[in-house]
């Protein structure tokens, strides 16, 4: 497509630069910027071109125009916006999908810009603006629809407007009443809530009561009494009657039609291919709710215009006020409008350049117009992180028939192509450990085994109350959290099940498992000690590659050979690796270019080999989707919800989080049990669709997630609240509380350590100091991801007579809080006996809880001097963890003093009592004991305040109770 500067609107150069919203309002026919602050303000009299603009984590940037149309705009106006709409899109280098949105009929991809609605007002530019904050409050009747994002219409304030199917709002002065019909959903009503909250602070300036009506509630019900009060009384409400929106679209035959010289002529075919397309046409595709405009790259500014203003043609009677219409560029198809068509090739043959871009940019860039927006942006390099507390727990499971058997920790990273595997990881999590069991298929695994692994694994999954994350992970498709968990990670080939070797036998296939004596070749990959893997490839040299170490061996014979491409850290790993696969026998190096006739000789001769690294697929910016299936297994219903957020996450419901290379199933607390069983095989189902055309692979890493214990990996996506996952209720009741208080409910939680690094252990030493022996050795003791004075304190709990391998967990050390040892203990033993008899009734969690990896720990040097008596190891642990919780609790006392002064008030004892004769007022009830003083404070619970919101939340809440605080 030519373009010249005369072509396009001043007004638009300059635009698209940066992610976020731009909006333009026609005014005398000309696009007029309106102010960032006024962003989801509409005039039902006005017409408004939208620019959404997306950075993408491939570095460009993605554009979206929309043109929304108020129900009273001018038809010289809507024409405008349209050809303004396709103006904008030239100066952006004609890329940009475009919608036409109507009043009450948006898309929700455009509603989900305004979360959580629009609200249009009356008037416009040519009948002038009424400023709302200028009138008295008016009670105003709304009626709200929808799942994901809500639309909002304005009815009469009567009776007759209200319904049983759907919800409304009654915005009084002073209050601000949800009628929620009875055959509304309660995910519909948890979204109406957004809405009151929308308007509560919009309209009263967050200072207005707010009411939940239910359906059927008579006027026993005060709140029900008042709203009906408002209609003359309560009445029965009438059955709910068809509206001309309400209406169901009739079946429409898809209709392909030819836009040349601005006339619309049908195309005749027997069926929608791609190849009906030509890129000098422009094309309208009528699918009677959706009207597609498809503009061929070799198209005119005027023919796109023509073809827009067709299609506004079309739709433009009475029987079609909900069809959408989209545009689409040739080359930029969306998944939709590809769907439409019975066939259509994965590749095309046009060439998709960044020439109309680079065009357009050198036009703007003449007229002093910054333009980075629109040329080409290198993709964002980033090294994945596994955004997982690397310092935990691991168990790892060979699975065999219908058995699953412990490997010992020497083992544990060690794995087989034809075998599957259970793995149980725990780590410390906000306030609780946390628990990751997943499923490892090896390449030649056999189904029957994949099949017990996965029943094996969800056993264990329910032995823990459904708290851990389950994965299932196929070779090959690793995460790198995974990597990262066990940090070295060897495949070999074959297997050791009776299932691989039934299955070898019966395919009469020869036994490739690894032999130590045999021949082996090894591809040596990863970014450094704590990620860092050996691959067994076929002996041969096709397998090698110029950007990879490799190791070889025949018995005691050992080769290391590196690529020309590789670098030190490369060779480093090949060293590391060495000492797990042929641990102490001298290697021989080799370099690519200068090998030895042994070495070729053991690879059966020379031969090509490529030089690129294998790519793993790249983090791809994610989807979020509502799934359920019906009418049976093989009907999986998915909507997307666009713009999402951590409220869209409804505990009814199950959803998926698509990021390509990996899927996360999230299932709500409040999903019904006979639909939880199938959340793998919903995630399973989500792949094999692949509805948004990704090429997704089937051996994606899929995840199931639970509410309330979601992994860090997965929280990242969002701008994660814990707090309200912990509140009690379905959605409705949730939002209604957070609505009626303002906030989110303080979760009291534990402080935790500082986690370390996601990208590794710290325990790991300086490179130039590194050796084979030193980071190896069986022998060596090894504690997960501690520094190395951490390792100085652990080493005197250790009992040198039990030395542990490398991957064995720190012995377990428990952070105690002894009640009695504080400087005051001796005036307040007499108190705080009954506590500290109830607190060593529960000193130990919960077995399914248990507490593997210490907390931080305050101690002093001094605690770590050895005492001048001998004891037994065994007294020596006890007396330094004693000694510890002792100095921990005297510092938080310290703490808790310093800590009492916050700006609350102070209470005696017995007016925070709950049966209290004088209650104090206008405290938060769930946490009343912040309001004792200090002395009270430590009186009553025998420990300074820090001291007591470090212990886990149902430790607190038993002592609580013992004191009937709440």
């Amino acid at each position: 497509m030519s373009v010249s500067m005369r072509d396009l609107d001043e007004i638009f150069q300059g635009a698209g630069q940066k992610a976020g919203l731009e909006i333009w309002r026609i005014e005398n026919f000309r696009p007029i910027p309106v102010p960032k602050s006024s962003h989801g303000k509409f005039f039902m009299g006005d017409s408004y071109v939208i620019l959404k603009t997306t950075a993408l984590k491939s570095g460009a940037l993605r554009h979206d125009i929309h043109y929304w149309l108020g129900k009273d705009t001018s038809q010289d106006e809507a024409g405008t916006a349209a050809i303004k709409t396709v103006e904008l899109d030239a100066a952006l280098g004609g890329r940009a999908v475009q919608y036409r949105e109507i009043q009450g009929h948006e898309t929700e991809k455009f509603l989900s810009y305004f979360k959580p609605c629009i609200i249009p007002q009356e008037g416009g530019v040519s009948s002038g603006f009424k400023h709302a904050e200028a009138e008295e409050h008016k009670t105003r009747l709304y009626v709200c629809k929808g799942k994901h994002v809500v639309h909002v219409k304005e009815v009469p304030f009567a009776r007759s407007s209200l319904n049983h199917d759907d919800i409304f709002i009654l915005d009084t002065k002073s209050k601000i009443f949800q009628f929620n019909g009875s055959n509304s959903s309660i995910q519909e009503r948890a979204k109406a809530l957004e809405v009151v909250q929308y308007i509560k602070d919009t309209y009263h300036d967050g200072k207005c009561e707010v009411a939940a009506v239910e359906d059927g509630k008579l006027m026993a019900d005060a709140e029900a009494g008042e709203f009906w009060g408002f209609f003359g009384g309560f009445a029965p409400l009438p059955r709910k009657t068809a509206s001309d929106e309400d209406k169901a679209v009739d079946s429409h035959p898809t209709k392909l039609l030819r836009i040349e010289k601005g006339k619309a002529g049908p195309v005749d075919a027997d069926s929608l291919t791609r190849d009906l397309l030509d890129t000098n046409i422009c094309y309208v595709l009528d699918c009677g709710i959706e009207v597609y405009v498809w503009m061929g790259r070799n198209t005119s500014l005027d023919d796109r215009k023509s073809a827009s203003e067709a299609a506004e043609e079309l739709v433009r009677g009475p029987d079609r006020p909900q069809a959408h219409i989209i545009r689409v560029i040739e080359g930029f198809e969306t998944v939709m409008f590809r769907s439409k068509f019975d066939s259509w090739p994965e590749t095309t043959n046009i060439a998709v350049s960044e020439d109309g871009r680079g065009k357009v940019a050198a036009l703007l860039k003449r007229q002093g117009v910054n333009v980075k927006g629109l040329l080409k942006a290198d993709p964002v390099k980033e090294e994945p992180q596994p955004y997982i507390d690397c310092t935990g727990n691991l168990q790892v499971w060979h699975v065999n028939g219908q058995e699953k058997t412990l490997l010992p920790a020497s083992d544990q990273s060690k794995f087989y192509s034809g075998d599957c595997y259970i793995f149980q990881y725990s780590y410390p999590g906000e306030d609780k450990e946390e628990y990751l069991i997943g499923t490892w298929f090896g390449k030649l695994s056999v189904e029957d085994e994949r099949a017990s692994a996965m029943s094996l694994a969800s056993k264990m999954v329910e032995s823990l109350k459904f708290l851990p994350t389950q994965a299932r992970i196929y070779e090959g498709k690793e995460p790198i959290q995974f990597y990262s968990i066990f940090q070295s990670f060897i495949v070999f080939k074959g297997g050791l099940s009776d299932g691989y070797k039934n299955y070898i036998a019966e395919k009469e296939i020869p036994d490739e498992t690894y032999k130590e004596d045999g021949v082996a070749l090894f591809r040596v990959q990863g970014t450094g000690p704590d990620n860092m893997q050996a691959i067994q490839v076929e002996a041969a040299a096709s397998s090698l590659n110029s950007s990879y170490c490799y190791i070889l061996h025949s018995d005691s014979t050992v080769f290391t050979w590196s690529g020309n491409l590789t670098s030190a850290n490369d060779q480093e790993l090949v060293e590391r690796q060495l000492d797990l696969i042929k641990p102490n026998i001298q290697s021989k190096t080799q370099k690519e270019g200068a090998e030895s006739e042994q070495f070729w000789g053991l690879l059966g001769g020379k031969s090509e080999y490529p030089s690129q690294k294998i790519v793993k697929d790249a983090e791809s910016d994610p989807h979020l989707f509502s799934c359920h299936f019906s009418k049976g297994m093989d009907n999986l219903n998915v909507t997307e919800i666009y713009n999402f957020t951590q409220d869209d996450l409804m505990t009814e419901d199950i959803f998926i989080l698509d990021c390509q290379s990996e899927i996360f199933v999230w299932v709500g607390q409040q999903v019904d049990s006979k639909n939880r069983v199938h959340a793998l095989t919903i995630g399973e189902k989500f792949l094999e669709h692949d509805f948004l055309l990704e090429k997704l692979s089937h051996e994606a890493p899929v995840y199931i997630v639970m509410e309330g214990s979601e992994p860090p990996f997965f929280t990242r996506f969002f701008t994660w609240d814990s707090g309200k996952f912990s509140m009690i209720g379905n959605s409705f009741q949730r939002k209604l509380t957070l609505v009626k208080n303002g906030a989110t409910p303080t979760v009291d939680k534990p402080k935790r350590r500082t986690p370390v690094s996601y990208g590794g252990r710290s325990s790991v030493p300086d490179k130039n100091q590194r050796s084979r022996s030193m980071s190896f050795s069986p022998d060596r003791v090894r504690v997960r991801g501690r520094s190395p004075a951490f390792n100085a304190l652990a080493a005197t709990f250790e009992n040198p007579n039990n030395a542990r391998n490398l991957s064995t967990p720190p012995p377990v050390v428990r952070k105690l809080y002894p009640r009695s040892v504080t400087p005051d203990s001796a005036k307040l033993a007499s108190k705080s006996a009954a506590i500290a008899a109830l607190t060593a009734t529960f000193e130990q969690p919960p077995p399914a809880r248990e507490v593997i990896i210490p907390r931080s720990v305050k101690v002093s040097p001094e605690a770590i001097k050895p005492k001048p008596k001998p004891e037994t190891n065994d007294n020596k642990e006890n007396s330094m963890i004693s000694r510890i919780g002792s100095l921990t609790i005297q510092e938080d006392v310290k703490e808790g003093e310093a800590e009492d002064d916050e700006g609350l008030p102070i209470y005696p004892y017995e007016r925070l009592k709950i049966s209290s004769t004088d209650p104090a007022a206008e405290i938060d009830v769930t946490k009343r004991e912040t309001y004792l003083s200090s002395e009270e404070f430590r009186e009553k619970f025998g420990m300074g305040k820090d001291a007591f919101y470090k212990l886990p939340k149902w430790k607190q809440n038993k002592l609580k109770m013992a004191l009937q605080l709440f």
